[in-house]
């Protein structure tokens, strides 16, 4: 079981205004979270081994009744019996399909010839799309939960898109993104595609299209980054000054001689679980960094 005077990372979460924060979670307190600016140092050490935290529904962390220890790797800091509980209650599991709430569909922009549909609730705003990564994104439509899960299977299907994009792409196409005018121009015209498709279901409104652009949120103007870390060690360092921030990742720019120069990108999914303590800015880069790999052609 977890130490109940211990506080076990999150992971990152966006907020919908476009404001990263790193959560925290201890058994029997109320959830925490710290929101470092751009610009700030972002110093930490990981300690113990990784746990499974629980499921996270109605506003609060229901623990893993077994504590159970979750791999470095995984991105996904739950257990597998944990995830399962988690996947049967998601809205992708369609098992609410009387929810009441209203959905958004929209379609999302990642790069060159690489964009996805979905669907989000209304009341979480874009927020959705700044977890995922998206570079730049537009509404199709709002109306019922099946409604919007019937037009999403219709224009994925007709326009050819997938609904997951695999997010190691995600991050590789980041590092060479054209212009925002090019980007809103390729985002406009499958908006245009989209609405002139028959078939949309009479209860989902349709909405006129209007690009909301991430580059400047996300602090996308960065000089290549030399590498990612997929997964901490017990005792390993991450320091750096913070300079952007997508999706999960989070862009740390680490001194020369501090371990590894330049801008590294440290993979927030796989920090959820560890325990991390402050450590000063000098202390560089100790746990495992890979490289990105090149954006190869076409979407699959």
């Amino acid at each position: 079981m977890l130490d109940r005077m211990t506080w076990w990372c999150t992971g990152v979460r966006w907020h919908a205004e476009g404001r990263p924060a790193l959560g925290w979670y201890a058994p029997g307190r109320e959830p925490r979270e710290s929101a470092p600016e751009y610009g700030a140092v972002l110093a930490f050490r990981a300690r113990g081994g990784r746990r499974c935290l629980g499921v996270w529904r109605g506003g609060r962390w229901t623990p893993c009744p077994v504590g159970a220890g979750v791999a470095a790797r995984a991105t996904r800091g739950q257990c597998e019996e944990c995830a399962r509980v988690d996947r049967a209650h998601s809205v992708a599991a369609d098992t609410f399909a009387d929810d009441p709430r209203p959905y958004h569909v929209y379609v999302a922009w990642f790069g060159p010839d690489v964009v996805k549909v979905g669907i989000t609730r209304v009341a979480r705003g874009g927020t959705r799309l700044l977890e995922q990564g998206a570079v730049a994104y537009s509404w199709l439509g709002r109306g019922p939960l099946m409604a919007a899960r019937r037009t999403e299977e219709l224009l994925r299907t007709a326009l050819g898109v997938p609904d997951r994009i695999p997010y190691a792409r995600k991050r590789a196409l980041r590092a060479r993104l054209p212009p925002p005018a090019e980007r809103a121009r390729e985002l406009a015209e499958l908006h245009r595609r989209a609405s002139g498709l028959g078939g949309w279901p009479e209860s989902l409104e349709r909405l006129p299209y209007a690009c909301v652009d991430h580059g400047e949120v996300f602090g996308l103007a960065l000089g290549q980054a030399t590498g990612v870390v997929g997964e901490l060690v017990d005792g390993g360092a991450v320091a750096g000054t913070l300079v952007g921030a997508a999706g999960p990742d989070l862009h740390l720019e680490v001194r020369e001689g501090a371990g590894r120069g330049g801008v590294v990108v440290v993979d927030g999914r796989v920090l959820s679980g560890w325990r991390l303590e402050a450590v000063a800015e000098g202390a560089g880069v100790t746990v495992p960094v890979r490289g990105i790999p090149a954006v190869q052609g076409g979407l699959f």
